[in-house]
Order: structure tokens, then sequence, then C-alpha cells
């Protein structure tokens, strides 16, 4: 059946992007002094498993993931955490791996192990803010329709930590960061806000992007915000002279191996963007018409052939119904490929979880819209109450994996016959 089709391709992509191999082929040179980890991310505590494993040195550590992402490890603590919305578990971790980092010499080495998902993992609220601000900054963030780009200039403004100022923290130490990217472009200074990494954003331009999306701060945090405190290093900033950084793993590299894997398979691919970004439901609509054109007409790429994409949409809320971007995406494709044969589509995160509900994503097909109206559920109207996961969970499409133990967002392949 091409769902299980699309499953096992879904399979390879988040096989690709494992940390273990990864981490092993990206150790940085051994230091004179002492090794110390930390990291944050959905990843973070799989690739501290890596790096335990592959480094015969002396070492210590603490890395913080999301809740149900741990793994075993001997000389690194891992501590889970909430995501998308922090909690008093990441805050206090924060504030034990600003410790760690700090009162270190030229001689040693801190290893930042970075994946997606650190934003939030990571809450060091600016003076003057408090945990519960953090909360209400991220809750309006996500609501917002904002790109990921946007939100972490933004998070970055009330942080002690992200924005390269954990790695100023270490200072004069060497700090080497290896990422698994789960941004568009995989720029290393988005990815989990880069507490190791200077973000070229600007305070005025945060400015401007909190009043373009309309954004309504707590009192304390667009106080801040209007002022020039607590400023970020810039990327000139002699404190990161001595750091090195590398994407291990992204979601390039993933699609990349899938469409090899179908070509093998007599199938042709084509690889539209690992970086889409947009709202949900518009690149829905977008993907939706590029594979009715093909079923119909068989251009602009001939049948069979899977369009595969990734990158990270976004969801502005509007009601109170439950799904993530993924489901949002397929509800809306679903919706336009209403009735159309020989089209079978999966959309679904890397990290295993889509939004914060239980599922990794979705299938549909031509029929999928119908088969909702039978079981009693009007698609438009759940699309409008951004209520995707109650659409597919009426008619048993959803996609439930578990955590995967690695994250470069978004996966989506729609197959033509």
């Amino acid at each position: 059946m091409d769902r299980d089709l699309l499953q096992a391709w879904f399979g390879h992509a988040v096989a690709q992007a494992q940390p273990a191999l990864a981490v092993r082929h990206n150790l940085p040179p051994k230091p004179k002094g002492r090794t110390v980890v930390v990291g944050a991310g959905k990843a973070s505590a799989q690739m501290a498993q890596a790096f335990e494993a592959a480094w015969d040195g002396p070492l210590k550590g603490i890395v913080v993931t999301r809740y149900g992402y741990g793994a075993p490890c001997e000389r690194i603590e891992i501590v889970e955490a909430a995501h998308p919305v922090p909690d008093e578990a990441g805050y206090l971790a924060a504030r034990r791996i600003a410790e760690t980092v700090s009162g270190l010499g030229p001689d040693d080495l801190v290893v930042a192990l970075i994946s997606g998902g650190g934003s939030a993992l990571l809450p060091a609220p600016a003076n003057g803010l408090t945990l519960d601000d953090e909360q209400a900054i991220n809750r309006v963030l996500l609501a917002s329709g904002a790109p990921i780009a946007v939100m972490n200039l933004i998070r970055n403004q009330f942080s002690t930590l992200k924005g390269g100022r954990l790695a100023a923290m270490a200072a004069p130490a060497q700090v080497a960061t290896l990422v698994v990217s789960d941004v568009p472009g995989d720029d290393p200074a988005i990815v989990a806000s880069g507490p190791t990494v200077a973000l070229a954003g600007t305070r005025e331009l945060a400015r401007k992007y909190a009043t373009l999306y309309g954004l309504q701060l707590p009192p304390a945090a667009a106080q801040l915000l209007a002022g020039e405190d607590n400023p970020a290093p810039r990327p000139t900033d002699p404190v990161f002279a001595n750091h090195s950084i590398r994407t291990i793993a992204s979601a390039a590299l993933s699609l990349e191996k899938v469409a090899e894997l179908a070509r093998g398979a007599g199938i042709e691919a084509a690889i539209l963007s690992d970086s889409v970004e947009g709202e949900a439901r518009d690149v829905g609509l977008v993907h939706a018409a590029m594979a009715r054109e093909i079923a119909q007409r068989n251009r602009p790429f001939p049948k069979p052939v899977v369009l595969l994409s990734g990158g990270e949409t976004t969801v502005t809320l509007r009601g109170k119904g439950r799904g993530g971007r993924n489901t949002e995406f397929l509800l809306s494709l679903a919706i336009a490929l209403d009735g159309v044969d020989g089209i079978t589509a999966l959309a679904a995160d890397t990290d295993g979880i889509d939004g914060s509900e239980d599922n990794a994503g979705a299938f549909c097909d031509g029929s999928s819209a119908t088969r909702m109206r039978h079981a009693g559920i009007d698609p438009l109207a759940a699309l409008a109450g951004n209520d995707a996961y109650g659409a597919f969970s009426a008619v048993g499409d959803l996609l439930v994996t578990g955590p995967t133990g690695t994250n470069v967002n978004d996966f989506r392949a729609i197959l033509i016959r």
C-alpha cells in the first residue's frame, strides 16, 4: 500500500537524522583541560548519549530535553522539561547549565549539543522578568503565525542564555557547538535561539516584528523590549573567536536520502524545498495545486512521482481545536484534493510529535474529506477551528510514532500514481 511506502520513507528520513552516527563523525579535538557538555532540544539526550559513547576522555555535563525524550547516560545528566511552553523544570535546568559553564579556563572545552525545541527548554528570564512572563511570551509567539526566525529573534531579547549569551558565560573556554537543525536554511543561530551562536538580528528589528505581528506581550517584557537592557553579544564579538559550529543533521540530508530510496523503487522524486515556510493551510493549497496538475495533466513531473518538502510552516490560531502544523497542512491538502484519485500524502514532524498532541502527523488522500463528512466531521469547519487532529482521528488517519530521538522538522511526501 502507498501509505506503508510513505511511512517507510518517513522512517528512512528520521533514520538519516539520528544523532548516533552524526555525532561520532563530528567530535571536536580533545582539550588540554576539562570537557564539559551542555545542551538543549528534543534530540539533545540522544546527542549526549552518542557523545558519551564516542568520547574516551573524562567529561561531565547536563542537557535538557522534552518530557519523554530522555536517553540513559552515565556521565551526562539528562533533565526533562516542558515543550512548547516552558516550566519550572526547564527553568532550574537552565540555571544549572549556566553554572556548569562558569569558572572555566582557556584550556577547557564546552561541547554544546543543540537541537530544535531548545528555545522552550532553556527558559532563563532576563532581569525584571519571571518564568510566568516567559511562558506568556511563548504562548503569544506560538499563536502569532510568525516564522521561527522571527519568534527566536524576539525570544532572544528576553533571555540570559539565548543569542550567544551562554557562550559568553563560558569564556575564556573553547566552545564546540554540534547542531541538529530543525529550521529552514539551517542557520545555527536560529536553532534553539542559538545559546552559543550570536544572532544577527537587532533589538530594533525585534521591536518591528513585535509590532508587525501585533504581539500582546506581558508588561515587563514590553518594557524591556522598548529599552536596550540585556544586550546580546554581536557575531563579531571576540568571545566567539575560539568557537566552532557544525550542523550534523538537517532536513536537506534526510530529503536527499529519501529521494534516492524512491528512485531505487522506480518512482521519480522531486525535492521542492527543504525550507518551506508560511501558513500551513496556505502551503497545503500550493502543494495540492501541484499534485492536481501532475495527476490530471502529467506535468511538470511525469507520473509516478513523489513530491518531497521540508521546513517549518506556522499556524495562526483562530479556534480552540487540537492539532499541529503538519495535520493542519494535510487537512487543507485533503480539502483541496477532495475526489481526486491517485494521490496519497503524509506530513509529519520528524521528532514524532506534531504540535502538542500524541501524533507525529497524518495521512490523506482524495477520499479523506469525504470520509470525514461520513464520520460527522465538516473538514472546512475543522480547518477554521484548527481541529485537524480531531478530523484525522475521526477517520483513523493519524500517524503515531512516539518520540524519534531526533528533530529536523517537517517531512512532507505526496505520492502521485
